[in-house]
């Protein structure tokens, strides 16, 4: 029988230095979520699958997807295995995290999509590592420019599926001080959509 790699996992996520919340899973859907990704628990990503809805990190920043909990969805739903794109995470401002070739033959490693500059960064990270760096602190390093005071008790009280709509949004002038600007809870497809049409629309 494969080892799971699910005990490393929950290592991270017990040692992680802020909250991480670990939804549970059903085991049907996780069962078909693995069929589907044609994976292992013998994978980070697999272990997470089968054994979390999803993990909520940070208070709730990042969205880590599982295997679907309430609202949030699971990760073969969110990804387009035609293009090679796997949706691994959303944080609380609409921002995407996919797990994807670079090019033909590279090694697939995460990019995030950020809402302050709507394009695709290359992390140059695999999805273990990326998650075991979320895991063992790396979210406010990277969203420094991102973050205002008293975030953790507004990003605490949305629902795994909700997300903020700012205005004006993080990629104008305007934007770019998050302490200062319009905060409301829309639900978390359409704060992603938002960011993802805005780019088409201005060619990022």
């Amino acid at each position: 029988m494969d080892e799971s790699a699910w005990p490393e996992v929950a290592a991270a996520v017990t040692a992680a230095p802020y909250p991480v919340e670990v939804l549970p899973a059903d085991p049907t859907r996780a069962a078909g979520c693995l069929a589907a990704l044609e994976i292992t628990t013998r994978s980070w990503l697999g272990a997470v699958v089968a054994n979390t809805g999803g993990l909520l990190v940070d208070h709730g920043w990042l969205r880590v997807l599982g295997s679907g909990h309430g609202g949030l969805p699971d990760v073969p739903a969110e990804s387009d295995p035609a293009r090679g794109l796997v949706t691994i995470g959303y944080d609380v401002l609409g921002g995407q995290f996919v797990w994807t070739q670079a090019q033909p033959g590279a090694r697939p490693t995460v990019h995030y999509f950020g809402p302050d500059d709507l394009g695709w960064l290359d992390l140059e990270q695999g999805y273990a590592d990326w998650l075991y760096a979320v895991l063992a602190g790396s979210l406010p390093a990277f969203y420094e420019t991102l973050r205002w005071p008293g975030w953790e008790s507004e990003v605490a009280g949305l629902a795994p599926d909700q997300a903020f709509s700012v205005w004006p949004p993080p990629f104008t002038r305007e934007g770019k001080d998050l302490s200062v600007v319009s905060r409301m809870a829309v639900p978390l497809a359409e704060a992603v959509s938002f960011y993802q049409d805005a780019a088409r629309q201005l060619g990022s």
